[in-house]
This record gives structure tokens, sequence and C-alpha cells, in this order.
């Protein structure tokens, strides 16, 4: 697809067409003469450079697609929840990929050009876009992650292979028990899935305050309120960040406060608000298991201001409960670990409840304990 000519027929649907329609406005900008094939071709060509997701929106759309990256103009991957595959679209020149990229970016309300060569936004129906140019890469090259068409339930998981029953079982009856609970994984595991499904489960009556940087959280529940940050404008003025937004929902009359990815100085916030009896929150954080989350929260922390020597000793009365996921090589998300955060004076890793090739660890006589203490029947799992 020519430039200029997308270039015309964009400046002329802005300026007013006279009643005309698409192809007609194509017909004329082109300036050939065309039969009823080849104008039809040319307007549907036109029609998927100028609106939605252009080429992609067939990938977006596809059953089962979770991304859509495009590396080159003749590299066009998705995943299907299965591993990177290959989609058959070629876009004419890396030209077209950055006229698309621009586009999407101006959907988003954000700047893509030479001065503001990447950007990272959502679309107006949630999709997460990633997009960057030359001379920062070889190519204009997209990322986009598509949100879950359907909202998956503990149930779902449980049939997906995600996690056992009896697990399923205790992940329900902590959150009942108010138990603070951070899910750590790697990218693109099922963490916001995994977390959107235990929050499904929390009583109807309670009042769930969600903040993200992204709607990616899609939780069932008949009372969520669900705060997005928002990135500065061209001007860099205007951005109100995780920080902020875990501020406002102090005042917020919120049962629950769950931050959707701890990514930085909002950890502070939020840690402050679930030791002034803000309990039963839960928060997202990219880690390789869960020993490795007390580093990162460190490192996050710091970025608050926060000592690690502080961030402890916070850490240690406000959280409850680690659940790890990852994703094998064929795929699969599965809960891998489940542990109990450390108290002050503990050993300072977490200490493992359960993981999925060893079963229960000593820490669940521990989880058990607390449990009982809360009043609340002790799972099945537990019992075993």
């Amino acid at each position: 697809m020519n430039g200029q000519l997308v270039d015309r027929v964009r400046s002329r649907l802005a300026s007013g067409t006279d009643g005309l329609g698409m192809a007609q406005v194509a017909g004329q900008e082109s300036a050939l003469l065309l039969d009823s094939g080849a104008l039809s071709e040319l307007t549907g060509q036109l029609t998927a450079e100028l609106t939605g997701a252009g080429p992609l929106e067939d990938a977006l759309s596809a059953e089962g697609v979770t991304d859509v990256l495009v590396n080159a103009p003749d590299q066009v991957w998705v995943d299907r929840g299965h591993g990177l595959e290959r989609w058959p679209l070629y876009f004419e020149s890396d030209a077209a990929v950055r006229r698309l990229a621009t586009r999407l970016a101006a959907q988003a309300g954000r700047r893509l050009d030479d001065a503001a060569p990447y950007v990272d936004a959502a679309l107006p129906d949630g999709t997460r876009l990633h997009a960057i140019l030359p001379p920062l890469v070889a190519h204009p090259t997209l990322s986009l992650r598509v949100l879950a068409r359907r909202r998956l339930s503990l149930s779902d998981l449980v049939e997906l292979g995600a996690l056992p029953a009896d697990l399923a079982e205790l992940l329900a009856a902590l959150i009942d028990a108010r138990l603070t609970m951070l899910i750590s994984g790697g990218a693109g595991t099922g963490k916001t899935t995994l977390l959107a499904a235990l929050l499904g489960t929390v009583g109807p009556c309670e009042r769930i305050i969600t903040i993200e940087d992204a709607a990616e959280l899609a939780v069932d529940h008949p009372h969520v309120v669900a705060l997005l940050a928002r990135a500065a404008n061209v001007e860099r003025a205007g951005d109100v960040p995780l920080r902020e937004l875990v501020r406002q929902s102090l005042r917020m009359r919120a049962d629950r406060i769950v931050v959707g990815e701890f990514r930085g100085a909002e950890i502070v916030e939020l840690l402050g608000a679930l030791n002034t009896g803000h309990d039963g929150g839960a928060a997202t954080v990219h880690a390789n298991s869960v020993s490795d989350v007390p580093a990162r929260l460190i490192a996050l922390a710091a970025l608050g201001g926060m000592s690690a020597a502080a961030l402890v000793a916070q850490a240690a009365s406000a959280l409850d409960l680690l659940v790890h996921i990852r994703r094998d090589r064929g795929g699969r998300r599965r809960v891998e670990q489940v542990a109990l955060w450390p108290r002050l004076g503990d050993q300072p890793e977490p200490r493992l409840v359960w993981n999925r090739t060893g079963g229960l660890h000593p820490a669940a006589a521990e989880l058990t304990r607390r449990l009982d203490e809360a009043q609340l029947p002790v799972p099945s799992l537990l019992r075993s």
C-alpha cells in the first residue's frame, strides 16, 4: 500500500467527502482506472490501514491469541498460549509498520515519532501497546498484549490444569481469611488471571478497589472500582502515577485494595495501607521464584525512598502469603509454589507451604494455625 495514497485518503476523509464513500474517495485519489474487483481490493486495504488495528485486526481477534508481535515487515508472530508461532501476514515495508504504530499510538493519546521513538500505552479497547522505532531498533517493532476475552473463575483454572482442586480450595479459604496475598511470576505467566479469579471468590458485600496502569484485571464481582494510572501528555504534564492512586483509594471506603502489579514507589504506599487496617489486599510482582521476591521488593521500595530494613519490617507485618506461577516450555501456566512471608525474627526467606512437585512443606503447620486463629475451617489440603 502506497503511503502517499494512504495520506491523501486520510486527509480527504478528515476534510469531508461530500457524501462520498470510501470506495469513491479511494478511486478518485488513486488516479487509476480500476474495475470493480480492483477497487474493492483497494478499498479493503485502505480500510485496514485507516481503522482499528489495520492488518493486525485478524490476528488480534483470532481465538486464543494473547500476544501479537511485529519484528519486521515480514515477521509477524502470535502467541496462542503454546509458544510463539508465525502469522501469515506481510507488511509492504518498514514505512507501513511505522504508519500503523503511529496511528495506534495516536488512538491511545500518545505521540510516536523521531523525537519520541517509543511508546507504552493502552488502546481504547484495553489492548496493551508497545512500539519502538529505528534507530533504537533495526525495524519498527510492535508488541500488542490482548486482554482476556472472558473472565476465568477459579474452577475454570482448575479445569485448565493451572492448579489442582485442593489448592484452589486452599487459596479461596486464604482470601476469605483476609490474608494479604502477593502473586509472583514472569511476564505472561498468568499472574493477573489468577489474581482476578481469586478476587472473584470475595464476598459480594465487600468493595474492591483495583489499581493498575492498564486495565488488565477482569474481576467477576458485583462491587469493583477500577482506578487507572495516567501517563503524561505530549507536554510531559498531567501524569497520575500508581502511587497517587493508592493514596486516593484509602479515601474510598475500600474493603480490599489491589495493585495489579508492583512496578515502583507504589509499594511504599500499599505497605503503609496494609499496616493500618486495610488487610486482605493483593498485588502481583515479577520474580523467578518465591525466594527472589524479597530482593525484588527491596529494589522497588528503594525507588520510593524506603530503605531495605524498613521494607523488611513493613512487609513482615503487611504481607502473609506468596503464590508463584510459572509457564513451562509447552506454554502451560501452572501454580508452582505457595509460601508464607517471613515475620520479624524469622528466617529471611519465605517458607514453603506447598509446591507442585513436592506437595506440602513444614510451613503448612503455621498456615493451619493462622486459619485456626481466624476461626475458619482448615481446607482439605492442609489436613492431608
